[in-house]
Formats: structure tokens, sequence, C-alpha cells
């Protein structure tokens, strides 16, 4: 049973393995599943990933990014009160590393190029033009908020050490 002297703990734990279970998710992306839409015809990958990015927005993933986030927010802010205590270093970077190079990340780069390809048709010469740009652009800022997100979990596993 979780008390409230636990609740620091459990709180960073579950940070910690949020951005362990992210990154996880960003870096299987990063490795091979956009390799292997590249591969594909245009209107087949872009169709692909159109139907990734719809499924992708779950209950299941959506806590998992989020609610990392929400746990992020309090421990960043926790640690500002709390910044005499040992691991708090570690808690602030950890945090603000998942919230700006993943979440930032996400918001600001990687929707709206979602976004933009869902409203391409997959079989228009736009679309095939748009393809070869938005795998480039995609997995490079997928590359950054896996970075982000492997860092944060690492700190913050540092974090509940001290």
């Amino acid at each position: 049973m979780v008390t409230v002297n636990h609740l620091p703990f459990a709180l960073k734990l579950f940070a910690a393995l949020g951005c362990g279970l992210v990154a996880g998710v960003f870096f299987a992306f990063s490795t091979f599943v956009m390799n292997a839409l590249s591969r594909l015809q245009p209107a087949q990958g872009i169709a692909a990933m159109q139907s990734i990015n719809i499924t992708a927005i779950n209950p299941l993933f959506m806590m998992a990014l989020f609610g990392t986030a929400a746990a992020c927010i309090f421990l960043a802010f926790s640690s500002l009160l709390r910044w005499h205590q040992p691991g708090a270093a570690y808690l602030l970077v950890g945090s603000l590393l998942y919230l700006v190079g993943t979440v930032g990340v996400t918001i600001v780069f990687n929707v709206p190029l979602n976004d933009a390809l869902a409203r391409v048709d997959p079989s228009s010469t736009d679309g095939a033009s748009l393809w070869v740009s938005y795998l480039a652009n995609w997995t490079f800022w997928n590359h950054i908020r896996t970075a982000a997100a492997l860092a944060g979990a690492a700190l913050l596993t540092i974090a509940l050490c001290c």
C-alpha cells in the first residue's frame, strides 16, 4: 500500500518508468519502424503512417506520454521547493528533459508533421513529395525526443537512489 510517506518515491518511480516506456516506443520508430515505412511505395508508407498516427491516440499511450508529463511537472516544482535535498538537481533536469525534449518536441514538431501528412492523399504527387521530407524531418525530431526521454529516465532513476 502506498502511504503519504511513500508518495514521493512512487511518483519518481512512475515518472522514471514512464520516461523509459516512452523512450522505448520512440526508439522503435527511430531504429526500424520509419526505415521499414521508407522502403514502401510512398502511397503505402503514407497510408501506413496515417493509420499509425490515428491509432496512437489511445488511452494507454496518452497516459504514458501525458501522465508521465504530469508527474514530471510535479517533480520539477517539487525539486525547486526541496532544492537542498539530495537528488533535487537530477529530478529537475530529468523532468525538464522529458517535458521540453520529449513532450515539447512532440507538440511543436512531430504533431504538425503528422497533421500535414493526414491532409494529403497518399496516392497524389503532393503526397509523394511530402513523404520524402516527412520521413527525414519526423525521424530527426523523433531521435531528439527519444534521447530526451531516455536521458530523463536515467536522471530520474538516479534521483531514486539519492
